[in-house]
């Protein structure tokens, strides 16, 4: 096989010790996360709010519908559908791993995890919610409160908008999934396949590297679309400048968080857009237009063979039994407010 610059004599040794100047893999246990000790109580309350369609005004949308756990953590559409079946302007990312992101969202406005279980429940578009009337939801329901009180016990009322975005944050952090580069990172020779050894070198020889590494192979740092080669309107909508519309920043206009790749090759439509669902046409998308260079076939062949060793084992989850309504608990609705 060949290694690239790194020559054909390469060894798996040498190759590892390169790649372990870039990529770091997924830890036995889960991680910790800011301001928020994780503890199994509140693992189990998030996953029953990470399910539950009642955090919508419309009863019908949980985390869990565009975040699809059996599915690759996504949604696999171009872009979601919400509130009133409304589609949302951005393709859904990856629940999986995704602590491990420096921030949420495409453009980066959630700093964690526990803000960005805030975005979708109020945004228009997806679940229409406001806080009052999911905490209004939550309280209505005894087993909610006593689990609340198991979660967070040191509050005389624990039952909050916060805490709740907490939760899911504890759950979510348990979302991890170990895959074949995890454990040839951690010497098994033969966790990887010649082809998937030589996609990985051409990975980093090519510069792809660049804005794809650590620990989640992306979700690290803030890239134009376009580097050298600016792609078409189909792939990069005009009217969605990135984050640019979080930092009003000229510098920012079509400036996007690089996408992780883990699971990749499970969470096709991609790019923000949605608009490519062949991986293989998405990595000649990104070599021309962020590296300036046209791959082979065989290059382009073996780079997919190596992302495909970011497929990890899925973690198994049990679908929780959630507490039922009460005469009190806010009837769900239907109506389109305008954002």
């Amino acid at each position: 096989m060949s290694l690239g610059a790194m020559g054909v004599g390469a060894s798996a040794s040498e190759l590892r010790e390169t790649a372990l100047e870039y990529f770091r893999p997924l830890p036995s246990t889960v991680p910790a996360v800011a301001d928020n000790p994780i503890t199994e109580e509140k693992i189990d309350l998030g996953k029953a709010l990470f399910f539950d369609p009642r955090l919508s005004a419309s009863g019908v949308f949980s985390c869990y519908s565009c975040h699809n756990l059996t599915t690759g953590g996504d949604d696999n559409m171009e872009t979601s559908v919400g509130h009133g079946w409304q589609k949302g302007p951005r393709n859904s990312p990856t629940v999986f791993n995704a602590v491990f992101n420096e921030a949420q969202f495409w453009d980066g406005r959630a700093a964690d995890l526990k803000a960005q279980a805030k975005g979708p429940i109020q945004a228009g578009v997806e679940m229409a919610n406001t806080p009052e009337n999911v905490v209004a939801t939550l309280n209505s329901m005894g087993q909610y409160v006593d689990w609340f009180t198991a979660a967070f016990p040191e509050e005389g009322d624990p039952v909050s908008f916060d805490n709740m975005a907490k939760a899911i944050e504890a759950f979510e952090a348990t979302l991890l999934t170990p895959a074949p580069f995890d454990a040839w990172l951690n010497g098994d020779d033969n966790a990887m396949s010649s082809d998937e050894l030589a996609g990985l070198a051409l990975f980093m020889d090519k510069g792809c590297v660049a804005c794809h590494s650590g620990v989640n192979v992306g979700g690290e740092g803030y890239y134009p679309f376009g580097l050298i080669e600016k792609p078409g309107s189909d792939i990069l909508p005009e009217g969605d400048m990135g984050r640019f519309a979080v930092t009003a920043t000229v510098d920012d206009e079509y400036v996007f968080r690089a996408g992780p790749l883990r699971n990749i090759a499970l969470t096709a439509p991609y790019f923000h857009s949605g608009k490519v669902w062949d991986l293989n046409v998405a990595v000649k998308i990104m070599a021309e237009s962020q590296l300036g260079e046209a791959l082979s076939e065989e290059d382009t062949d073996q780079i997919v063979a190596f992302l495909g060793a970011l497929t990890g084992s899925m973690p198994e989850i049990t679908t929780p039994v959630l507490p039922a309504e009460t005469a009190s608990t806010p009837r769900p609705r239907q109506e389109v407010i305008p954002n």
